[in-house]
């Protein structure tokens, strides 16, 4: 990990922008591949949902704003701003995707049409949630361009995806996330597909804007550094729930839960003399976890009762942990 970490901001916990409560995400009636997902996410607050590929991240998000893959469901509540949206139909799910929560894709080509004029997107998704001309639409295209620090922001709202570089889709497509002045965001890997320059801009691009508006953040991420550099707090997601959370200076400074000292030992850092440790094994399929705690047959800390019940996500201090024998 290369990220010092963040500096803790204040937030309004009582004031929750979203509040998630026992989210599944099923397939086929049976099979839960998101497991009783629980979290509050307070006004000005970046949270971190961090793991390997495969333990849910992804589907969470897709869940909170209704774009699950056919042949899954959703059960469990979810509030924004207080009024419970879990059981939306795509009409209402339209009005709130763009304006109320923002997306931010790891490749921006998902939410940007090629064949389109960047200030065109820009300008639709205006039109699309407020009461405006078209030529105000197309100035606040111009205004969100240049507020993400696209240089010639006039001209570039004429260009095409294609002619714009990875780095500079990508502030693109927070410049679309932010444009309607969204309380939450939703980005997922949005610096997965970046180089590692143009990574930490991004990183610094996401962080100064979500403080200037006091929005919100929720962080898909398997790289501890940029949750590090990112996020107020950290929810550790394996096979589909969460095993830790808690402030992140203090969940990456003294993990408990054996799979997030895994994942710190096997993350780089500026130390060359460490040898990185990986994690023996693999995450269990959905279809087929293991009895007891999922993550026990790669955990070196594993006894009897791990392999026989399934620990509880309970409150440990400022923290919440899943484990039965965790670190001291």
């Amino acid at each position: 990990m290369t990220a010092a970490t963040a500096e803790p901001r204040e937030q309004t916990m009582d004031e929750a922008v979203l509040d998630v409560d026992g989210l599944s995400v099923v397939h086929g009636g049976d099979t839960r591949i998101v497991q009783d997902v629980s979290f509050r996410l307070g006004r000005g607050e970046i949270l971190g949902l961090v793991g390997e590929s495969g333990s849910g991240k992804s589907l969470t998000a897709l869940s909170l704003i209704g774009l699950l893959p056919p042949g899954l469901s959703r059960t469990g509540d979810v509030r924004l701003r207080g009024e419970d949206i879990t059981g939306y139909s795509e009409k209402q799910w339209e009005r709130v995707r763009g304006a109320q929560i923002g997306m931010v894709f790891q490749d921006p080509m998902t939410g940007l049409n090629p064949v389109r004029r960047i200030g065109s997107v820009l300008a639709e998704a205006v039109l699309r949630h407020q009461d405006v001309s078209r030529a105000d639409a197309r100035e606040k295209a111009v205004e969100a361009l240049a507020a993400v620090g696209i240089p010639s922001p006039r001209d570039r709202v004429r260009a095409y995806p294609h002619q714009l570089s990875g780095g500079l889709r990508q502030r693109v497509m927070i410049a679309l996330a932010l444009i309607n002045e969204p309380s939450v965001i939703l980005a997922d890997e949005p610096t997965t597909a970046l180089d590692t320059t143009i990574q930490a801009q991004i990183t610094r691009l996401m962080r100064d804007q979500i403080q200037a508006r006091d929005a919100s953040m929720v962080l898909i991420t398997h790289d501890l550094g940029v949750a590090a550099e990112l996020c107020d707090r950290v929810a550790v997601m394996y096979s589909g729930g969460i095993v830790e959370e808690g402030p992140t200076r203090e969940l990456l400074r003294d993990p408990r839960h054996p799979y997030t000292a895994a994942l710190l030992a096997a993350a780089p850092n500026f130390d060359r003399s460490r040898t990185l440790a990986a994690i023996a094994g693999a995450p269990p399929s959905p279809f087929a976890r293991p009895d007891g705690c999922p993550f026990h047959p790669r955990c070196g800390r594993a006894q009897d009762d791990c392999s026989t019940r399934e620990p509880v996500l309970t409150v440990s201090g400022p923290a919440r942990l899943a484990c039965w024998n965790p670190h001291d």
